[in-house]
């Protein structure tokens, strides 16, 4: 007789395994794509003190910026993070420690952690000493680079938009950006999904993240968007 896999779990358990103090990565683009129901679950439980890693700082009410905006995050690792002006309050005034990492560069050092490489080689911002500050240049073949670690976590978020319970991934269009490349960097990952079907009822050729890279999986309750954007 063949065991039945499930991965599905209540999103209590899930957010539970989101300690205070932990480093996250969270998928996602400007808020879209990012897991909101796991983020809703960790600002209930009242998780803080978080290293998180992901693309941006989304906006004031929207995905991973109402972490921010309500001071649960103490390190962003991002590409930009000028579509939340909380964000760049907490910066000036100390509360938030932001490193910059330009955006190709940042999906690529998530894809290294993932894969499990110790780093990655770019030639951007060579000869700034603002950019170059504690890390190593190598030369290849006579030209410069500079080494970029790869960024891992203990917990990757993301968000899809169909899953069957093993973990297998299907992504809603443009709101696959990071998700991917977020699910293999985590030692656990979670995944929010908005429908989740059984196991076989997927098309191979939809699957983007095979569910080895899943851990556990909560349906999605979605989002607001209307409440959210008359918060902005």
């Amino acid at each position: 007789m063949v065991q039945r896999i499930s991965k599905v779990i209540s999103l209590q358990e899930a957010g539970k395994k989101v300690k205070s103090g932990m480093t996250v990565m969270i998928g996602g683009f400007g808020g879209v794509g990012n897991p909101p129901t796991l983020i809703d679950e960790l600002m209930k439980q009242g998780t803080d003190q978080l290293t998180v890693i992901c693309n941006d700082s989304g906006f004031q009410n929207i995905g991973v910026g109402r972490l921010v905006t309500d001071r649960r995050v103490k390190k962003l690792i991002a590409s930009h993070i000028g579509s939340n002006p909380n964000a760049g309050k907490q910066m000036t005034d100390g509360e938030l420690e932001v490193v910059f990492s330009p955006q190709g560069t940042l999906a690529e050092r998530i894809r290294a952690g993932g894969v499990g490489l110790g780093g990655i080689l770019v030639d951007v911002g060579i000869d700034n000493p603002i950019v170059e500050e504690n890390k190593q240049k190598v030369t290849i073949a006579g030209k410069d680079f500079l080494v970029e670690t790869a960024l891992t976590a203990d917990v990757s978020l993301v968000h899809a938009k169909k899953a069957d319970e093993f973990g297998n991934l299907v992504f809603d269009t443009s709101a696959r950006n990071t998700n991917p490349l977020v699910a293999m960097a985590g030692d656990i990952t979670i995944a929010e999904v908005d429908e989740i079907v059984k196991n076989g009822e997927l098309d191979p050729e939809e699957i983007v993240t095979p569910g080895a890279f899943v851990d556990f999986i909560v349906r999605s309750e979605g989002v607001n968007w209307k409440w959210a954007w008359e918060k902005i």
